[in-house]
């Protein structure tokens, strides 16, 4: 498509837009009586009209059934989780059997090395890449900790090369095969959260399983931004947030992943409890534990009903929309858009302020570019959220701008580029 960088333009590809109604399922911030230009999905999700409703239904059965909700109504809560499945495996590309909803991120990510990092025989090494998010750079270093050793000579860090942002596929798979015999365990994000990388995951998850490693996946920036096909790419395991694009709300429910040929694996670790019992006796209070079926045997604690219905809501609008290719059909044209936009801003100042170093090609992003800005970086991200484009700012120098294809419009991205290039003017000037 041959891009024109003018508000008409962005309104005809609205007009054009299968997609361009569900804008109106959810909630815009304003700024000055205005809908906010929000562009920052890939933080925290906006939050769908439907949310109150689907909560206010699980509170009105608190108030009137009290205990008896986990057991009676249209929705018992004992089971509520199960409803979630089938949308949820649709959108990481997974079997409803491989995937549930439980806890947070992290404390998924713990849950899930205990069972899939057991360092022996030589193999103790976790290969990620470097510049992880903070948050798996501690689990994994205080993983190794607990199994007595060293991070600095347990943690194999793939970086970019000098004067590249983004790493290369073939130097991912070039590592994990030099790290072989020492190699337990290749844990990788889906995207990167700071350049919006899109890892060959397919890729990796084959390398790995050649090296005779384990590989497991945090789909943080991935769930519900890009397509995933985790049962297919025979991935080990895998985590992910439901807040940032999946629009569950602050500190929502997080979900797993694990391959069904694991199910039945008594030799994995676990730690276990009584929500991840098997279900046909789990009231009968036995001793030793006895997993149920599938991933739901990883669950721990009780269901957050009212953090799940924040989740049900989301995804029956994933669904209404038609899925996650549905929404990445558009999220290309979209983020391409911008991304045009930037380089003429880039063209009117003949310099290139804006240094876009999320890859250029489609097939290795989702709905996020990072803007490294050259100069006064943090002044034009300042000017920006004054005329109320909600970006996301990463020091030393960048900017996070992600158009989430459920409810940014062409228009959207038209305006944030038009506010990008009067910052550049005023501040830079």
């Amino acid at each position: 498509m041959e891009f024109q960088n003018t508000a008409q333009f962005a309104a005809q590809l609205d007009a054009q837009d299968p997609l361009n109604s569900f804008r109106e399922q959810f909630l815009i911030p304003k700024h000055n009586g205005n809908d906010a230009i929000y562009l920052c999905g890939n933080s925290l999700g906006l939050q769908p009209k439907t949310t109150q409703q689907y909560i206010g239904d699980k509170l009105n059965e608190w108030h009137h059934l009290a205990v008896e909700g986990w057991f009676q109504g249209d929705s018992p809560w004992l089971d509520y989780h199960k409803q979630l499945l089938p949308a949820l495996a649709d959108i990481v590309g997974a079997k409803p059997a491989e995937v549930t909803v439980m806890n947070s991120l992290t404390i998924n990510l713990h849950l899930l090395m205990v069972s899939f990092y057991q360092p022996k025989n030589g193999r103790y090494k976790i290969l990620m890449e470097g510049g992880a998010f903070p948050s798996d750079q501690y689990a994994v270093e205080s993983q190794v900790r607990f199994h007595g050793f060293d991070p600095a000579d347990a943690i194999i860090e793939v970086f970019p090369r000098n004067g590249e942002s983004t790493l290369r596929t073939q130097d991912i798979l070039d590592v994990i095969q030099a790290n072989a015999n020492e190699v337990a365990l290749v844990l990788f994000s889906g995207i990167n959260y700071y350049t919006g990388q899109f890892f060959d995951l397919k890729a990796i998850a084959q390398a790995a399983h050649e090296a005779g490693a384990i590989v497991g996946f945090d789909l943080a920036h991935a769930a519900g931004n890009v397509p995933l096909q985790l049962h297919d790419w025979e991935a080990d395991f895998a985590c992910w947030c439901s807040y940032k694009y999946m629009n569950s709300g602050p500190g929502g429910v997080s979900g797993v992943f694990v391959h069904e040929r694991h199910h039945q694996n008594k030799e994995l670790n676990r730690f276990a409890g009584w929500w991840g019992y098997r279900n046909d006796t789990r009231f009968k209070m036995a001793p030793g534990f006895e997993p149920e079926a599938g991933a739901e045997g990883w669950q721990v604690s009780t269901s957050p009903v009212l953090l799940m219905a924040a989740h049900k809501a989301s995804l029956d609008v994933f669904e209404k929309a038609g899925g996650v290719n549905a929404l990445y059909s558009k999220a290309k044209t979209l983020t391409g858009y911008l991304e045009y936009l930037i380089s003429q801003v880039n063209q009117k100042i003949d310099y290139e302020l804006f240094k876009i170093i999320t890859p250029t090609d489609v097939c290795q992003r989702g709905s996020q570019l990072s803007l490294i800005c050259k100069h006064n970086g943090r002044a034009i991200f300042d000017y920006l959220v004054k005329q109320g484009v909600i970006g996301d700012w990463r020091e030393p120098d960048v900017i996070r701008l992600s158009p989430v294809p459920l409810y940014n419009t062409f228009a959207d991205v038209y305006i944030a580029a038009s506010h990008l290039a009067d910052a550049a003017k005023a501040i830079t000037a």
